[in-house]
């Protein structure tokens, strides 16, 4: 696997040979997008500007589709207004062709996203979201689409991530299927017809996911997303490809067949998404329609002396400093003993500069309106907790897990040689060794405690101390302790809670 750091255009050694009965087809695709408005400030993404490519693209070849690898409808500032809506509009005005399910498209209500799903001009797939009141695929999703293209049949999967149920608020009804049985039987079912000349995987997968997906079917080539890092690498002979998020990048794909119809070569390119790229005109009734909500988000909450890192990648894997202060303020607000948060809880994927925090930048950071609920367990499962968090940070096992923790009352140690289940090493609690036997207080998000968010099972055997209707809830308590901070301005630091060893 690839990690590209820096944002440039990457060609193949394959050369593009156009001639007779030969077809190419361009595929354009971006994942985890959240919020149609450019970001970092205004120098990256934004779909007016993804439009304006998108034409482009069609002006040079018009077999050009365009997909998105999941996770649009939530979480974002918006969302908690419009439920999704803000981002449908925007694709709808892009123009895009086929999206699969993200985890998060099943945060919002299951009559809120049928529709959504109802409102998008664009076809939305996930073969293995199956509805267990029908036995069918959710929504009635088509098991897989094909497209002809220049006279090329395209099939096309799309496939989502199993740990949904514990990542999102999946309703119960709903189940996600293992994804290589999935894969195996639809795919072979479109290559044992003749009905494809090519097959594209669409998923929502961890890359670890992807490859063995590679394993189980013969693709030609996925496109994926679920992490918010430009990756590159292949299976199997497949390549494979995520994007970031919120359209820092556009991928474009060029699939090269001969006269026979036969794949016989492969371009690709990541273009950044940049302030130097117009904005489509056409885009401009999206950003009119929800100009209010904007404009009122812009509110002054307080500021930040110091650099805020807020990016997923970092909030997933290691102690940072606005996780620190995040956990320190919800445990606070209920009086524990310690403060947890799951890495994936904190959103925005930023950096904050030092100046001024609004409205939007707490909602950005803190989306899901989460009460903040006060659970009493005993020391060993707060080992059982760390553990967990930690469980799949080594190389290779998923690069970015939103179950790792943000902490505050605890200090520990942890070696990724070890297996998962015993790899925590050393826990103090205060200045004190961590007491198996002993009780302690613990302030998390009611995410983790009623639904087992993130896989986190272990807390259902603790004593929730109030209810969640009367928590508070996480964006409340994060603003009101930047406010209630020194002139209104915070200044968190890294203090070595987590150590990594190896």
């Amino acid at each position: 696997m690839l990690r590209f750091i820096v944002s440039i255009v990457f060609v193949s050694a394959f050369t593009l040979t156009i001639c007779g009965q030969n077809v190419r087809i361009t595929i354009l695709h971006v994942n985890d997008v959240y919020q149609f408005a450019p970001v970092d400030g205004g120098k990256r993404g934004g779909l007016a500007r993804l439009l304006t490519l998108k034409k482009a693209a069609l002006a040079e070849n018009p077999n050009t589709i365009f997909t998105l690898g999941g996770d649009t409808v939530s979480p974002s500032v918006e969302t908690l207004t419009y439920k999704g809506a803000q981002m449908i509009d925007a694709w709808n005005a892009v123009g895009i062709d086929y999206a699969v399910f993200g985890n998060h498209e099943f945060d919002i209500k299951t009559p809120d996203l049928l529709t959504r799903m109802k409102e998008s001009k664009f076809k939305w797939l996930g073969a293995n979201v199956i509805d267990s009141k029908t036995g069918k695929i959710f929504a009635d999703t088509p098991p897989y689409v094909i497209r002809e293209i220049g006279g090329i049949k395209l099939g096309i999967i799309g496939l989502l991530l199993p740990e949904t149920k514990q990542t999102s608020s999946m309703e119960d009804s709903l189940t996600v299927t293992d994804y290589c049985s999935v894969a195996k039987t639809l795919v072979q079912e479109m290559r044992e017809k003749g009905k494809v000349n090519a097959v594209i995987g669409l998923t929502h997968l961890s890359m670890a996911q992807d490859k063995e997906l590679a394993k189980c079917a013969p693709f030609d080539l996925i496109l994926g997303g679920h992490e918010h890092s430009l990756l590159q690498s292949s299976s199997n002979g497949t390549p494979i490809f995520k994007m970031t998020a919120d359209a820092r990048e556009l991928g474009k794909f060029s699939l090269n067949f001969n006269s026979a119809k036969q794949l016989e070569s492969f371009d690709w390119e990541i273009i950044p998404v940049t302030d130097k790229i117009a904005d489509a005109p056409e885009f401009a009734p999206v950003f009119e329609k929800y100009r209010g909500l904007i404009e009122r988000l812009a509110v002054y909450v307080g500021a930040t002396s110091v650099t805020l890192d807020a990016l997923s990648v970092s909030c997933r894997t290691k102690e940072t400093n606005i996780g620190n202060f995040i956990a320190d303020a919800y445990r606070s607000s209920v009086g524990a003993d310690i403060g947890f948060v799951n890495g994936g809880s904190i959103r925005a994927d930023l950096t904050y500069e030092p100046g001024v925090l609004t409205k939007r930048d707490v909602l950005s950071m803190l989306p899901f309106n989460n009460p903040i609920v006060k659970v009493e367990v005993s020391g060993k499962i707060i080992r059982q907790l760390l553990e967990h968090g930690v469980a799949r940070s080594a190389v290779g096992e998923d690069s970015e897990p939103g179950r790792f923790p943000q902490i505050s009352g605890v200090r520990f140690e942890y070696d990724v040689r070890k297996p998962a289940g015993s790899r925590v090493t050393s826990v103090m609690i205060g200045d004190q060794p961590l007491d198996d036997a002993k009780t302690y207080s613990v302030a998390t998000s009611d995410f983790l405690v009623s639904r087992s968010g993130d896989g986190y099972t272990m807390f259902k055997d603790g004593k929730v101390v109030g209810t969640a209707a009367t928590a508070p809830k996480d964006s409340d308590v994060f603003e009101a302790a930047i406010k209630n901070s020194p002139n209104s301005t915070i200044a968190p630091v890294l203090d070595g809670r987590i150590k990594r060893v190896n």
